[in-house]
């Protein structure tokens, strides 16, 4: 599996929870707490997508390597802040390549993405799910993984206007569907909403005055940590912070 966080509120630099938390992203990526039967370290690439300003598309940085080998991104961290960002460190599938274009996040216009789980039976049980995407969208997929195709799936159902949390919350029913025991952790922002998701892996959210966190696993022994219940979704805008039940009707 993977380890990731979002945040979403008052500019910040990313390198707190990313390097000086007491279980920052960097510790969790070679001593992660709760992996859930999916391996113990997270090697195989990492990244790091966030805003620079109000309006403004994502930048990303993102390696193939080891998160604790790269000397560039603890002080970019450090030396940007950002209202809303998007890091991760991933522990590949076994068959699927190491590849920088294979880590989260990934992008698409607005949008930052990452997958934290594994698709069941992949690549035959995304099979019908994969036939809804035009051709030319399969052919130039950034890494041929599942968490790249359920990124494609996604921002085909976001192209159309839909909800952000219908759009995930669908994709989630869909593929447990086709590919059932699958774990689907998503994480999901445009700078403005940011959605995180529980399907069968950890997922802790933090509610400060400042912002929200949504991480794997707590990066600090804050109290006001809370673990999200299985199959749950976290919503939070400026408005406030929504747990809903994945499996509820939307419209």
């Amino acid at each position: 599996m993977c380890r990731h966080i979002g945040y979403l509120g008052e500019p910040l630099p990313p390198a707190g929870v990313l390097f000086h938390a007491p279980h920052s992203l960097l510790v969790q990526s070679y001593a992660p707490a709760d992996m859930r039967g999916g391996g113990s370290v997270n090697a195989d690439g990492f990244g790091l997508g966030w805003y620079p300003g109000p309006g403004s598309p994502p930048l990303r940085h993102r390696r193939s390597t080891p998160l604790w080998t790269d000397e560039t991104l603890p002080p970019l961290a450090a030396a940007v802040t950002a209202g809303a960002f998007v890091a991760a460190v991933r522990n590949g599938t076994t068959a699927m390549p190491v590849t920088e274009a294979a880590a989260a996040p990934f992008t698409a216009g607005r949008w930052l993405f990452s997958h934290n789980g594994v698709v069941r039976g992949w690549p035959g049980s995304l099979a019908e799910l994969a036939k809804t995407l035009p051709v030319t969208e399969l052919l130039t997929l950034e890494a041929p993984t599942d968490s790249a195709v359920l990124w494609a799936l996604l921002r085909a159902r976001l192209a159309t206007g839909e909800d952000p949390l219908t759009a995930v919350a669908a994709l989630t029913a869909a593929v447990e569907a086709a590919a059932p025991g699958s774990r689907l952790n998503f994480l999901l922002t445009d700078g403005e909403t940011l959605i995180g998701t529980a399907w069968t892996h950890a997922l802790s959210v933090l509610e400060t005055p400042a912002g929200v966190l949504l991480s794997s696993e707590p990066c600090d022994g804050d109290p006001r940590w809370r673990p999200v219940p299985d199959h749950h979704a976290v919503r939070a805008t400026a408005a406030g912070v929504d747990l809903l039940p994945l499996t509820e009707e939307r419209p």
